[in-house]
């Protein structure tokens, strides 16, 4: 099953991509599908995964889910799949996604997520390349999208639906009929030697990227990045069958694939599949999950609500609040430098615990969470210092499709605000002569798909050039200062990193998204998005009429010059902004300018709103004196 190597080979379009020789196999590999069934074998009828119903959620045993894994796997092999060609998926969160996942690796072909934000455009892009000859979808209108591009991508032959209400489409297969095709054992000896025949050195995954700065590129992973990458972590957190945890994000990213079906498979724990976005917040009241992956923007808008709370908190209620944050701050400021608290504050702990922390940690759902985590994207120290003064804490991990998701991970005792934490075990790190962070081991990829020069590019070697900016403390903590493609190199010659600008400006109440801007100018500007509900909130308290443009408002706009003013106190001059521009329509992902995970695609807003870039220049130069 071997492909060519990835390095020489150009895919033909309706091709799979090529594989590359593995550089180290991993030792006791087993491919995900097989470790899953093995997991099932152990834990028979424990749940392997809750689906929320009307009724409440429902539950999936792990033997069930082995054999759904398998009769999806025979339905492929019915509809001609071979080795080596992709199984396209396109939806939200499901465990038909999942078991399409599975099966489609058990035959030894590879899962091709799309993102469920994704375009027509997007969609076919993906279909083009990977040359998928059956797709996977979940709802109408995703539906209509793929197959408005059908006609343009001859390779695909079958689209499947996951459960829907009503008859199938003509041309399409219901999940009913599609799992109906993998009744009976007449291809069970098939299915077993395919499984058997997996090797570590063939591709597993293909992870599109989400593209922050053009057509997303295919991450090529083998069976062996992804079966250490998932033992590795199930021994450093320690995850086990009793462990609970939410599915939300897309399981297009590698961080959710991973996390909620290779780790998953690898530990034995439970997933509960979000029936929507905006059902989050109860979800987590309902499952109190034990591990919890979430990106910054979640963190983000989690701490928003939260303020606003206390915000509405009066009296002795408030000032109870107030302590028990400042408690709760002290006590993990203390604890995370490896310091032992005395004995007044452990007193104060307890009480700040009974009397606050505990019931804002069941109103979140994360009373009984051990392991809260921060990825995908940086988020800044503060927001973490804030949920230490809920007795929670926050760890960060960091990581990129490249490397099959985690390098480092923050665990107890070994946590820094601000730092991403230590390498995983087995992953080597360092840092370039120009900055750039560099990453070795068993979990990095085999190339783009199709891409040779853009592989050559990303690997120096078996180090994988991660595009990140950072440096390593001497205690071994690492710690990303920006992104190497994101300097802004000003008319004067200086480099200057925007992602901690950006984060701090976000980190103000009225900023939502910004971006700086300066690139070959004399001075930084930025574009600003506002929070609608800290706008709101802000007018109110101003005593604002609700008719007024709150975008342009003079109070608005010196909240907004004085939260500038401090972010630039924090920063060297030449980091100063001079100019804002504060723009009307929010960044969305249907809009083009966030990624699926939230993260900002710097290179789309700047181009789209170039022409209020270049007017904040001009105004500029008008104010300076003949």
């Amino acid at each position: 099953m071997a492909l060519p190597s990835l390095a020489t080979t150009q895919t033909e379009p309706g091709s799979p991509p090529p594989a590359r020789t593995l550089r180290s196999v991993p030792d006791g590999f087993v491919p995900a599908p097989l470790r899953l069934l093995q997991t099932a074998e152990r834990l028979g009828k424990h749940p392997a995964y809750f689906v929320r119903e009307a009724q409440g959620w429902q539950a999936t045993s792990w033997q069930d889910y082995a054999q759904e894994v398998r009769q999806a796997a025979r339905a492929l092999l019915s509809l001609g799949v071979q080795p080596g060609q992709a199984v396209a998926i396109l939806g939200f969160n499901r465990p038909e996604w999942a078991v399409m996942a599975f099966a489609a690796m058990a035959i030894g072909a590879l899962p091709a997520g799309i993102y469920w934000t994704s375009s027509t455009k997007d969609i076919e892009h993906v279909l083009s390349h990977s040359g998928a000859p059956v797709l996977l979808v979940d709802n109408e209108e995703r539906l209509t999208k793929a197959l408005a591009c059908r006609e343009r991508v001859p390779s695909l032959q079958h689209v499947a639906l996951m459960k829907l209400q009503g008859p199938a489409p003509a041309g399409t297969l219901g999940w009913e009929a599609f799992m109906a095709r993998g009744q009976g054992s007449s291809l069970d000896a098939e299915l077993d030697l395919r499984l058997a025949a997996i090797r570590a050195e063939d591709t597993g995954s293909l992870i599109y990227t989400s593209g922050t700065t053009g057509p997303s590129k295919a991450v090529v992973l083998t069976h062996g990045n992804l079966s250490w990458t998932a033992a590795t972590l199930r021994h450093t957190v320690a995850a086990t069958e009793h462990d609970r945890v939410l599915s939300y994000l897309p399981f297009a990213h590698i961080a959710e694939q991973l996390g909620c079906l290779h780790n998953q498979a690898c530990s034995g724990f439970t997933v509960y599949f979000a029936r929507t976005m905006e059902e989050l917040g109860d979800h987590l009241k309902e499952v109190h999950p034990t591990i919890f992956f979430g990106v910054p923007r979640v963190w983000e808008k989690m701490q928003a609500a939260i303020e606003d709370k206390l915000k509405q908190a009066t009296g002795f209620k408030a000032v109870m609040a107030r302590w028990a944050l400042g408690v709760g701050r002290e006590w993990h400021a203390q604890v995370l430098e490896g310091h032992t608290p005395g004995f007044s504050l452990r007193l104060q702990k307890r009480l700040a615990s009974r009397l606050v922390h505990d019931k804002v940690k069941t109103a979140l759902g994360f009373d009984q969470a051990r392991l809260l985590i921060s990825g995908a994207a940086p988020i800044a120290p503060d927001k973490l210092r804030f949920f230490t003064g809920l007795d929670l804490v926050v760890r960060e991990l960091y990581g990129q499709s490249e490397a099959c998701g985690p390098s480092t991970l923050s665990l107890e005792g070994q946590t820094r605000l601000g730092s991403v934490g230590k390498a995983l075990p087995g992953t080597q790190i360092r840092i370039a002569d120009d900055g750039e962070v560099l990453i070795r081991g068993p979990h990095i990829f085999q190339g783009y798909g199709g891409q040779p020069e853009a592989t050559r590019e990303a690997l120096e070697g078996e180090w994988l050039r991660s595009g990140d900016l950072g440096h390593i403390d001497a205690q071994g903590y690492l710690f990303i200062t920006g992104r190497k493609k994101d300097l802004i190199i000003t008319s004067g010659g200086k480099n200057v990193s925007p992602g901690n600008i950006e984060a701090a400006l976000m980190d103000t109440p009225l900023v939502e998204h910004a971006v700086a801007c300066g690139d070959g100018r004399h001075f930084l500007t930025a574009l600003i998005t506002l929070d609608n509900a800290a706008l709101s909130a802000f007018a109110q308290a101003q005593g604002l009429p609700g008719n007024v443009d709150l975008h342009e408002h003079p109070a608005v706009l010196k909240a907004l010059q004085q939260a500038v003013d401090h972010v630039n106190e924090q920063q060297a001059r030449v980091a100063h902004i001079r100019k804002f521009a504060v723009l009307r329509q929010a960044f969305t992902i249907e809009g083009g300018e966030l990624t699926a995970t939230m993260k900002v695609k710097r290179k789309v807003v700047i181009d789209r709103h170039a022409s209020v870039i270049d007017g904040l220049y001009a105004s500029a130069a008008a104010d300076r004196p003949a």
